[in-house]
């Protein structure tokens, strides 16, 4: 894929199902356009998308699939919860119309969040509301599963903790996930792969082991 909005991007990767990729590299490498690419919020001038064999864009065949019919679950650092609304309710409004319920009421119990679904956002602690978010994200079944630094926010406990959910959920459902994240035991823990951008080219990727070896120890 190339040209997004003013920013160049030069890039081909391809991600395995349910394997989860992290991408890396300093502010402005594109790690958070290309999530919008691929949930077709920015434009793009060249190149192609292809998810489990659909393709969602083409330039050539003139194909851009819009965001609402694009399987994703999109989760921003922000949350983006309905704040009047119950736990509860905002993730049966996500749900897709004709889904078992059955998916949400295993999500609350996956998540934890059995005891919290009558209490609106406001009243939920930051590691709560982060919860809520992925189980909404999560409860569409979607093909592609995005991470804008959702947890960056929260402080090392509550990271961590949030970190044993992403790795349940996405394990249980074998969710194809693209992870954006400066924190490097973060990615050691969770990544499957690693691609490291720099100016909207990759710079390295592989598993995280080989792009972020450990240091030699001191003798």
């Amino acid at each position: 894929m190339t040209t997004a909005g003013r920013q160049q991007m030069d890039l081909a990767f391809e991600v395995e199902k349910g394997q989860l990729l992290t991408l890396y590299g300093p502010s402005g490498a594109g790690k958070t356009t290309i999530l919008r690419i691929l949930a077709g919020l920015t434009s793009i001038s060249s190149g192609h998308i292809i998810v489990d064999g659909d393709v969602w864009y083409d330039a050539r065949q003139k194909i851009n699939v819009p965001t609402q019919r694009r399987s994703i679950g999109f989760v921003f650092q922000d949350f983006g919860l309905f704040p009047h609304w119950s736990v509860y309710d905002n993730l049966r409004y996500a749900m897709p119309k004709g889904e078992d319920p059955r998916l949400m009421h295993e999500l609350i119990e996956l998540m934890e969040l059995g005891s919290l679904q009558d209490t609106r956002p406001t009243f939920l602690s930051g590691g709560q509301q982060q919860r809520v978010a992925l189980a909404r994200a999560i409860v569409r079944k979607p093909r592609l599963l995005l991470l804008d630094e959702p947890l960056s926010a929260l402080d090392d406990d509550m990271r961590h903790r949030l970190q044993d959910y992403i790795e349940r959920i996405r394990r249980h459902y074998e969710l194809t996930t693209v992870l954006v994240s400066h924190h490097l035991p973060e990615i050691l823990r969770l990544a499957d792969a690693v691609i490291w951008l720099d100016k909207g080219s990759i710079r390295q990727q592989g598993p995280p082991e080989k792009i972020f070896p450990p240091a030699p120890e001191k003798t």
